[in-house]
């Protein structure tokens, strides 16, 4: 896993967009492959964002070029991998990243409690 380099803040790429940051918290358990990052998002969002191939792909390749996450050689037991699937992991970077969205998402959650606003359930 790459290291943080030290002269980037994780806060400077703040806002992370739903879509990254749904497909960093899919990783954040460990490697998963493109299918099952798609299956991943739609399961966590509850079917709210179904991501198609492209554009998972092109999200991959900006989160990559972003240090936020690498291609892994880690891989699962032989009887449960396909070796044409390519698993990616967060980099440290992007768990430092990850960590300042949520931090950043429960300060306006507060926000949101103290002005008395309440949406969804309960």
């Amino acid at each position: 896993m790459k290291h943080a380099r030290r002269d980037r803040d994780p806060r400077s790429f703040l806002p992370v967009t739903p879509r990254a940051l749904q497909v960093m918290l899919a990783l954040a358990p460990g490697p998963l492959h493109g299918y099952a990052l798609i299956q991943e998002v739609a399961r966590l969002t509850e079917r709210v964002i179904v991501m198609r191939t492209g554009t998972l792909y092109l999200l991959l390749r900006r989160l990559c070029d972003q240090d936020l996450i690498e291609p892994t050689d880690e891989r699962p037991a032989a009887e449960d991998d396909d070796e044409r699937r390519q698993y990616y992991v967060l980099t440290t970077l992007g768990r430092e990243v990850l960590d300042a969205e949520v931090q950043r998402l429960r300060t306006v959650m507060a926000a949101v409690r103290r002005q008395g606003l309440h949406w969804g359930k309960p």
